[in-house]
């Protein structure tokens, strides 16, 4: 099963937009051109019902006005020049009536057809029209919209793409200078005492596990953008598997001196769909989140699980530095990081909270954050309960 988060829908939007838009585009000229090839016949026939026909109508009536005047019969002539009057009269309303609701339109709906062929897709066309032509002005403005949407979409991808490329360069740049001096350093022979050679060492294989832990990352984050990265859910009782995966973070925790408090609320037998190591990747990825960046105090971690009305609930929260709120709307971007100098402590690749929201979003589920500065963050995760009449989900094991 492929994880179906609204972020992870990106690229496959970007190239639905392209190609809607190439679509677009072909069909236009298509258009274009069977307008071009009746548009002279149009404007032709519309010519002479503006223009023509009524001179033709004025000079009738003169000659029929003459020729009753010289036969005497001026009463008669002014009769039938009055009943040709009336006509000619209901014509030009009914053709100032065409060219209000048909002719102008359509005019002004070929500018915007214009328009969208030269790239412009902010153009609308005013529309006071009722019908059917109505109707087609309405389905032009949707169209462009959609157009200019999808154009907003292609650009943020492309900005986000050239974004990611330089925050690759710059975070592999980093470890890999340190590896190559300390490698040099050991490499050139000189007596270097014991001590330092294990400083030496020991730097080279922090920095690279830190290479490989965002080479990793940025895989995994590849597959979720692309949904290429597949699930194994299975219904599983949610109590029992929070305690069991609190269980293990209660002793890391332990050795690491963290102060950890886990309260788990739900007395039932709350059935989850659930990718078990993916949901403890995310979960795992939240937890490590808090421990990097609370490396100048005494961090303090508590994790509550609560049974919601359509769902189970998950706070993870702590005492850290917390989140400036003007940067809370973004922590979840992919390669964020509220510190653009970090203390060299924060390994973190910046891609963590963003993984953990794709998955957690694959799972059906939703996260927030609420941060105060200086004062710590809570992170909440929603989950969906699985039920036996849920037809849309597909459990292996219950």
């Amino acid at each position: 099963m492929i994880g179906q988060g609204p972020r992870g829908h990106e690229g496959l939007r970007c190239k639905a937009a392209r190609h809607r838009r190439r679509a677009f585009h072909e069909r236009l000229r298509h258009m274009e051109q069977h307008h071009l090839h009746h548009h002279g016949k149009f404007l032709q026939q519309y010519t002479y019902f503006r223009y023509i026909r009524p001179a033709g109508i004025l000079f009738s009536l003169a000659v029929f006005y003459i020729l009753f005047s010289i036969t005497g019969s001026q009463l008669l002539g002014l009769l039938f020049a009055g009943l040709l009057a009336a006509r000619e009269a209901v014509h030009c309303f009914f053709f100032w009536k065409l060219e209000k609701n048909v002719i102008k339109p359509m005019i002004k709906l070929k500018q915007g057809l214009d328009e969208v062929a030269q790239g412009n897709y902010t153009i609308k066309v005013r529309n006071d029209l009722s019908g059917d032509l109505g109707s087609v002005i309405d389905a032009f403005n949707d169209m462009t919209e959609k157009l200019y949407a999808g154009e907003i979409l292609q650009a943020e991808y492309e900005e986000n793409r050239k974004m990611l490329i330089a925050n690759i360069s710059h975070d592999l740049k980093t470890p890999i200078t340190a590896i190559q001096g300390y490698t040099e350093a050991l490499l050139e022979g000189t007596a270097v005492a014991a001590h330092t050679t294990d400083k030496y060492l020991k730097i080279i294989h922090q920095n690279s596990a830190y290479v490989n832990h965002l080479i990793d990352d940025l895989f995994l984050f590849a597959k979720l953008d692309m949904q290429k990265l597949e699930f194994q859910f299975q219904c599983v009782p949610f109590k029992s598997f929070m305690d069991d995966l609190m269980e293990e973070y209660q002793l890391d925790f332990t050795e690491q001196a963290i102060a950890f408090d886990y309260n788990n609320e739900i007395t039932g037998e709350e059935q989850v769909n659930l990718d078990g190591k993916r949901f403890r990747q995310a979960i795992n990825n939240i937890l490590s989140n808090a421990v990097q960046h609370s490396v100048t105090r005494q961090l303090a971690i508590r994790v509550r699980v609560y049974r919601q009305v359509e769902g189970v609930g998950i706070d993870i929260s702590d005492n850290g530095p917390g989140i400036p709120s003007d940067k809370v709307p973004f922590i979840f971007d992919r390669f964020y990081r509220v510190h653009t100098e970090r203390p060299k402590e924060m390994t973190g690749s910046g891609l963590g909270l963003a993984i953990a929201r794709e998955l957690i979003e694959a799972h059906g589920g939703h996260i927030t954050v609420v941060s105060t500065l200086d004062e710590g963050s809570c992170f909440t995760i929603e989950l969906p309960v699985w039920t036996e009449n849920e037809e849309e989900i597909l459990c292996s094991v219950c």
